[in-house]
């Protein structure tokens, strides 16, 4: 994750003493305007827009697609929930979709999960791992299905020479405490589609109705709500933005330094990942979970059981699973055209990977030496065949 010191810190200052702080206040210029013409540029997309937070990024997103009631929203099995909560919100309804042993989703299971009613795919660039997008888009072009790409643990990361998040007709960002732009929270939705820009800067301001100086490319105006960041967010975003590249450097150094000393284990298969000459960030399998449980325990400096973090697996979704509303007139699962059932057990493939691997952190904030260091101890002094094994990429459709 992004550091946060002192040049955000001194960022702030001219803002505060400014007293423009609102998005719409006189500050229409500001630093706010500053970070999204950057973004756009640096990422490569006509519309950068900021929200309040990364939920909020998605959920835009899906109102800006124009996705709503009876429509069915593929999501995969291993996401923060708010990836599947999301289509809720505009009253559609998510589908979960196993992902493989790169820990994103998969496509051969995307293809199981189509229906006449699918309308959209949610593929979610997890703990820096990209989805295999080339794929997922001839899949999405053919059963003609719009592309959201959640990039929110992935901001600054590449697939084939584009950066996640600008692959798919729209893309949402997080910046909160634990990205790789942080500014506590914060998120941002971008597109190449000017249609989809404006409903999406709509639907963020509830105000957007008296903003006379927005250009909504002709589009009939629509009631919003309030995902606006504010100029504090954006002082910050410009300082962490001219961080993300040099961070994302250090991690792909980091990723080749840590798995060349890996390679010399005999019991450590290093993940597979989708683009290995971009790849930022690892994970290694093991053929049983209590082999990972244990491997987890011993190193647990850097190194977590993926099944443990409870929190980004489906089965612990409980508003999810028990289908809960706000209010039982304001149920997506009514407005489905079919019934949608889930159960803890569902995508076994998924929690089958899942408790067979660990994550590995690349120390991107700590000494090289000191990465070295905690990586030959996961390995061990017996281990000298570094030519049996090489990075498995044998499940990457599975």
């Amino acid at each position: 994750m992004a550091r946060v010191g002192l040049r955000e810190w001194l960022a702030l200052a001219p803002v505060i003493a400014s007293g423009r702080l609102a998005r719409y206040n006189g500050a229409e210029g500001g630093p706010l305007a500053r970070f999204e013409a950057a973004f756009s540029n640096q990422f490569g997309v006509k519309h950068t827009l900021t929200t309040s937070n990364g939920t909020g990024a998605l959920i835009a997103a899906l109102v800006a697609a124009g996705i709503g009631p009876g429509d069915e929203v593929l999501v995969p099995a291993y996401t923060w929930i708010a990836t599947a909560a999301a289509p809720l919100a505009v009253g559609a309804v998510p589908v979960i979709v196993d992902i493989d042993a790169t820990l994103t989703i998969s496509p051969n299971d995307i293809l199981r999960k189509i229906t006449p009613n699918t309308k959209a795919i949610i593929p979610v660039h997890m703990a820096n791992k990209v989805c295999e997008m080339d794929t997922i888009m001839g899949i999405a072009r053919k059963h003609r299905l719009l592309v959201i790409e959640d990039a929110c643990q992935a901001v600054g990361v590449s697939y084939k020479g584009r950066r996640v998040g600008t692959i798919g007709d729209l893309g949402a960002f997080s910046f909160n405490q634990f990205k790789n732009i942080s500014i506590g929270e914060g998120g941002a939705v971008v597109t190449n589609n000017d249609e989809y820009f404006a409903r999406a800067r709509m639907y963020h301001d509830v105000g957007a109705v008296f903003r006379g100086h927005l250009d909504n490319a002709n589009m009939p105006l629509i009631p919003g709500v309030n995902l606006k960041a504010s100029q504090i967010q954006g002082a910050m975003l410009n300082v962490q933005l001219k961080k993300l590249d040099p961070m994302i450097g250090r991690m792909r150094r980091r990723y080749d330094i840590m798995s060349s000393i890996l390679l010399k284990s005999r019991h450590l298969q290093i993940g597979p990942h989708n683009d290995l000459p971009n790849a930022a960030g690892m994970h290694v399998l093991f053929d049983t979970p209590d082999e990972a449980v244990a491997f987890a325990r011993e190193h647990k400096r850097g190194v977590q059981r993926i099944y443990d973090s409870s929190r980004h697996i489906f089965s612990f979704w409980q508003p999810i699973l028990q289908q809960s509303v706000v209010h039982p007139r304001m149920n997506p699962y009514d407005w489905a055209a079919r019934e949608i059932e889930y159960e803890p057990n569902m995508c076994a493939a998924s929690l089958d990977i899942l408790k067979r691997t660990c994550r590995i952190s690349l120390g991107e904030n700590y000494p090289m030496p000191l990465m070295r260091y905690l990586t030959r101890r996961m390995v061990g002094p017996a281990a000298t065949d570094i030519g049996h094994l090489v990075p498995n990429t044998s499940y990457r459709n599975s």
